[in-house]
């Protein structure tokens, strides 16, 4: 933050995301309240905050501090830790509610080892799922890995406090505060239909083919969703902060007025904009620099064609836009100032991440300085033309004419004049030398004087050289006399990156797809025609850098880069978590077809995780991907809950055809209660710029899992397990044949 007064500190958002956390625990124990009864909320409301200190001790010994991160991962894990209690606490109710003559602590013990095993696998695979993304690599890497650090100890603490404190106090809840009567047991008119429609989905294989047609139709309409880019793919979203930065770069060479005649035309529309509170104009220097000037250089700006315009907004609390909406709104009218005194202009908002000169940069690689500096500028012609692009500019410097004086040595000698203060006296005329300082009631510090000529006269070499210097007579000689003047192409920088000679063209995307990645696909063509015209036989690279300035090369750079980055780690990560998942639900089962059944409705959470992304206008950015990941994993314990349930009931004699049914049937509640407890922990994040991805993947994945897995676990199930006791008659009968 820049000013206490307009930015927001860290203690107040670390005080925004506790009250957060709060409001999640309140609304998961309140759900339970409402599903189950206070006793059961109150064993769960207690686990909860015994949970979260825990994690915070593991925080504290892996050297994590309380950030926005591992707060966010709390928020996170309430979600998902109040499940192994859910599905005690829900057994133990349902055992109750049996009648059965056993005493209350036999109830209990029996209960949780009904579902013991087949809980702490769960738990297992949500682990499994989770922690493999605290080893992505690259810049995802660091940032993102308290939450599964965080996470996994979460669950692994949830589930010794399920299986140990949980059922010894709801015990002694009920033994002290015994319902007045016994919940019904009968069911309800959901769960009549729901075992009429399996029955005849089991029953029917015309109904069971269409079930399985519309299941692939949702999920390709979901998937197409991001082919016809109606969900665009991004690293991160844009943040909502309260500052943006104008930077502005008059043409090489313009003196400092000018610039400030520019600076003052954008400060004073800025200024008129009813979310800003504060323009502050910085000529000349740079303004205090953030994590975005630091990895954009904008600390090395000290020329007086250089100003940077910083722009504070009022607290976010209090606008309606969000400051992304406000710079892309401010960007045309700004270019519109700059167009006019032939500058260039970048609006350069505060990102989350990730750390690049510009969102598109274009790398340009080349023999020839000449054809590779043609070849930046038309590229520049081409992206100023393209729709959806804005904020070219390039780290070419427009050509310069360098004047540089040449004492004539001969006659300053003559004169007794050395050629060292010949160029003393004209760096204090032009460019100013501190002869004292002055003490002024007004300011703090001394105030420094400095003497040079006034802005008008240093417009040129003209008056400086008219400073007359004295001989060694008293004879007053001009600089003119003494020396000579000598104008010459000024040198151009000259770039590299990994000792390879480059010239850099950065450009920002905006519109409709905010996305790099859709830019470059539309840009692809119209680059590769372009260096046709030129000659050129252009290679690209995507992921990495040419290995030798000496072919002609581009290299697409910028957030696309680590997109690409990040995305390739967290789909290793999903394939590792596939695998973890897999052999553990293998050993558990001693099966490798049932492992396939449980993971089937993984990409059935697609079906409303896109669409949700859709319907709120977001982004699918990494976050989502890690809310995919860490929901696989629900998924999946659902999943194996419910196989589990059903093999129970076929060794209690239950033919295969009731027991898929009752099992569905029976263990809804739980998962109906798991999903929400997610849903219900995720919500408190949803309208946060950067973890709005990870709420909408876990909700809108909990929910369509949940309603879809319900029927597609137990229909595979059921074929797959029909069809092996027909393959085991057949083996039984083949001797006899």
């Amino acid at each position: 933050a820049v000013t206490r007064d307009y930015g927001e500190t860290a203690k107040e958002k670390s005080d925004e995301l506790l009250f957060h956390m709060l409001l999640a625990t309140l609304s998961v124990t309140l759900l339970i309240a409402l599903a189950l009864g206070w006793r059961e909320a109150l064993v769960v409301a207690v686990a909860i905050p015994v949970t979260l200190a825990l994690t915070l001790v593991v925080y504290y010994a892996a050297g994590y501090t309380l950030n926005r991160i591992t707060l966010f991962a709390l928020i996170f894990s309430i979600g998902i830790l109040v499940d192994d209690a859910i599905v005690v606490v829900e057994n133990i109710h349902r055992h109750f509610c049996l009648r059965d003559g056993r005493g209350l602590w036999r109830l209990s013990v029996d209960a949780v080892a009904e579902v013991g095993n087949p809980t702490l696998l769960a738990t297992w695979t949500v682990i499994a799922a989770i922690l493999p993304m605290a080893f992505v690599r690259g810049l995802m890497g660091p940032y993102m890995r308290p939450i599964p650090i965080g996470a996994s100890a979460a669950m692994l603490f949830s589930v010794a406090i399920a299986f140990i404190v949980s059922p010894w106090a709801f015990a002694h809840i009920l033994e002290r505060f015994p319902p007045r009567e016994h919940a019904r047991t009968e069911e309800s008119g959901l769960d009549r239909f729901y075992r009429r429609f399996m029955t005849g989905l089991l029953e029917s294989r015309r109904v069971r083919f269409w079930y399985f047609t519309a299941m692939l139709g949702l999920l390709a309409g979901a998937a197409s969703l991001v082919l016809f880019k109606a969900v665009a793919v991004k690293m991160l979203p844009f943040d909502n902060k309260n500052e943006f930065e104008v930077v502005l770069d008059m043409p090489d060479g313009t003196a400092l007025e000018r610039t400030r005649r520019a600076a003052d035309d954008m400060a004073a529309y800025l200024g008129a904009l009813p979310e800003v509170v504060r323009v502050t104009s910085y000529l000349g220097t740079a303004a205090p620099y953030n994590f975005n000037g630091l990895v954009r250089h904008y600390f090395l700006r000290q020329r007086p064609d250089q100003a940077d315009i910083l722009v504070n907004l009022s607290p976010r609390q209090q606008r309606r836009r969000q400051s992304h909406d406000i710079a892309r709104a401010a960007r045309g009218p700004i270019q519109g100032i700059a167009d006019r005194y032939g500058a260039r202009v970048q609006v350069a908002e505060i990102p989350p991440g990730p750390p690049v000169l510009s969102t598109l940069v274009f790398e340009l690689y080349g023999p020839d300085a000449a054809k590779r500096e043609e070849l930046a500028r038309r590229l520049m012609a081409l992206l100023r033309r393209s729709p959806g692009i804005v904020d070219v500019d390039t780290y070419l410097a427009d050509p310069q004419t360098l004047k540089r004086l040449l004492v004539r040595r001969q006659k300053a000698t003559l004169n007794a004049i050395s050629a060292a203060v010949v160029a003393q006296t004209e760096s204090a005329a032009l460019a100013g030398e501190t002869v004292d300082l002055a003490h002024v009631e007004e300011e703090r510090e001394p105030v420094d004087i400095r003497l040079r000529l006034p802005p008008d006269r240093r417009r040129d070499l003209a008056p400086a050289l008219s400073i007359a210097l004295l001989s060694r007579n008293g004879t007053p000689i001009p600089v003119s006399g003494l020396a000579s003047v000598e104008a010459r192409a000024a040198d151009q920088p000259i770039y590299h990156k990994n000792l390879e000679t480059l010239t850099y063209v950065l450009a920002d995307v905006s519109g409709s797809q905010e996305s790099p990645v859709y830019a470059i696909l539309n840009l692809r063509e119209p680059v590769r025609e372009l260096a046709r015209s030129l000659g050129i036989d252009l290679k690209e690279y995507y992921t990495r850098q040419p290995e030798s300035s000496q072919q002609w090369a581009l290299k697409w750079d910028g957030e696309w880069h680590i997109t690409y980055e990040v995305f390739r780690d967290l789909g290793l990560a999903f394939a590792v978590v596939l695998v973890l998942i897999y052999i553990l639900v293998v050993g558990w089962f001693k099966s490798f077809s049932v492992p396939l059944v449980i993971m089937a409705p993984i990409p059935l959470t697609l079906v409303g995780i896109l669409p949700a992304h859709w319907a709120m206008g977001a982004f699918f950015t990494a976050t989502s991907m890690i809310g995919f990941i860490a929901g696989a994993g629900i998924v999946v314990r659902n999943s194996i809950i419910l196989v589990d349930f059903i093999g129970l009931r076929l060794k209690e004699g239950m033919p295969l055809e009731a027991a898929v049914v009752d099992a569905g049937a029976v263990r809804f509640r739980p998962m109906l209660l798991t999903a929400a407890a997610v849903v219900v922990g995720a919500a408190v994040i949803l309208f946060d710029p950067i973890f709005q991805g990870l709420a909408l993947s876990l909700m809108a994945g909990e929910v369509a899992s949940t309603v879809l897995s319900r029927t597609a676990v137990p229909v595979l199930y059921f074929l797959l397990a029909r069809r092996e006791h027909l393959d085991e008659i057949m083996r039984k009968e083949a001797p006899q044949s």
